[in-house]
């Protein structure tokens, strides 16, 4: 709590402080009622933290959730007893470095433009929002911190490059996990500004429409007169902070929100009829499909950093998750109904960002919470297992063709070159040219790491 004293005139440096004191008293709860952080606020300057040459670095994470089959796709083990091996065979790839599935042939034919990382693993509990959490941000959350997704982390540090919001979450945020735990989609100890901008929709839905960025004549007067008023609000405090520089970051925050749902450059990048029915279908007219195609349209307009979901929850449609008992789907099941969805929509968008020019500046990143287990289970499935999985990497600077790391002979631990979380989110932020050393305004205004001690960029990957 601020306290105030009396002054008298001679009693500048008095005087100063409790001005000061008055300034500090007045920000913290201005910014508490319209639900914004003094760390949020008083935000680091990205001044000097991108590494030059790569200021037009942007993401596209694509979280895998319900977590792919590692030894089904990308790890094969041919010469494993069957039960390990699994139904499929390997196939010859583009990159002479590593064989793949015969599930993903279109993979197999751009091989040379992403590389795998085979000894992902981390230590959290065997739940999908648990490693949901982990990947995301490069950490289990302890002691009430909730650490912000690297794509909030980008988005606060580098912020916005146009109208549009920095970070995106396509089609939405992830649902249930089963475990009750943050997913860490999420802006965390950052804020609620740091919030990625949610689509809630499907944009493979013929009347798709983003109902934030419709024209201001199909808004509605009640939507607009709510955000007039909250615009009104902010000049009133803008006031009471003497028009000090914080008043006006904190008016310039409801300034891009009006802007993003009035911006003809907005609604031009999330409208997907401007694309040739051709590319439409070459990503694939489902959900996914389209949201890899959207995804590199907003890219496209300046958007930093987007999180694809394949999936929105393990519990409402078939997924990665493949326990192969009821409502799961088996390996097979695998075979028929995700594997070609997700390699068509894969491929055309690292080969639509290559001939477009913008995959060296893009890095698209496969992530999942987890593999499966080494071994098929009596269903026909697999089941989780965070002991080993793999993880892809294209563009941004990454080199293709390449593998890093390796499982043991049945795929169930690392065998030389463990990757844990905090390396993989290291990765993400040496792409965007950010130093992963570097330090947040942390819970309670304490320096926070970007990541723990001793986590690496998976260097391998760059050179």
């Amino acid at each position: 709590m601020f306290e105030f004293r009396a002054t008298t005139s001679g009693d500048k440096a008095s005087l100063c402080g409790a001005a000061r004191a008055r300034r500090d008293f007045l920000q913290v709860g201005a910014l508490a009622a319209v639900g914004l952080s003094l760390p949020q606020y008083v935000r680091a300057s990205s001044e000097g933290m991108v590494k030059p040459g790569h200021e037009n670095r942007s993401c596209i994470m694509i979280f895998n959730l319900g977590a792919p089959s590692h030894i089904d796709l990308w790890d094969m083990k041919p010469d494993a007893p069957a039960e390990i091996r699994g139904p499929f065979k390997p196939i010859r790839t583009k990159s002479d470095a590593f064989e793949i599935s015969e599930l993903l042939p279109k993979h197999a034919a751009i091989a040379d433009r992403f590389s795998l990382v085979r000894s992902c693993r981390h230590d959290g509990a065997a739940v999908h929002d648990a490693g949901w959490q982990m990947l995301q941000t490069g950490r289990r959350f302890t002691g009430g911190i909730h650490t912000p997704h690297a794509g909030s982390v980008a988005s606060y540090l580098l912020g916005r490059r146009t109208d549009l919001p920095s970070f995106v979450v396509l089609p939405q945020i992830m649902g249930r996990g089963g475990g009750n735990l943050p997913n860490g989609q999420a802006g965390g100890f950052l804020g609620k500004a740091q919030d990625p901008f949610s689509l809630q929709a499907d944009p493979s839905q013929p009347n798709f429409r983003v109902p934030d960025l419709l024209p201001p004549d199909q808004i509605g007067s009640v939507r607009l007169d709510r955000r007039r008023k909250m615009r009104d609000i902010v000049e009133s405090v803008a006031n009471e902070f003497e028009a000090s520089e914080d008043a006006r970051l904190l008016d310039s925050n409801f300034q891009a929100a009006f802007r993003l749902m009035t911006s003809p450059q907005a609604r031009a990048a999330f409208d997907l009829s401007q694309e040739p029915k051709a590319v439409r279908e070459r990503y694939g007219m489902n959900r996914f499909g389209q949201c890899c195609l959207l995804a590199r349209r907003l890219v496209e307009n300046g958007v930093r950093f987007v999180t694809i979901n394949t999936f929105l929850t393990v519990f409402d449609e078939i997924t990665w998750d493949i326990h192969g008992s009821k409502p799961f789907t088996s390996i097979e099941g695998m075979k028929e109904l995700v594997c070609p969805m997700y390699d068509q929509a894969y491929s055309a968008l690292i080969e639509d960002l290559s001939q477009r020019g913008m995959l060296d500046d893009t890095l698209v990143t496969g992530l999942a919470e987890f593999g499966r287990t080494p071994k098929v289970n009596p269903a026909g499935g697999r089941d989780h297992w965070p002991g080993c999985f793999t993880c892809s990497f294209a563009g941004g600077g990454v080199k293709g063709g390449r593998v890093v790391g390796a499982s043991d002979t049945i795929g169930g631990f690392p065998a030389e070159r463990a990757v844990g979380p905090g390396d993989i989110v290291a990765t993400v932020f040496h792409s965007l040219g950010l130093d992963h050393t570097a330090h947040l305004p942390g819970p309670a205004g304490r320096p926070f790491p970007l990541t723990d001690f001793g986590t690496e960029p998976i260097h391998e990957l760059f050179t």
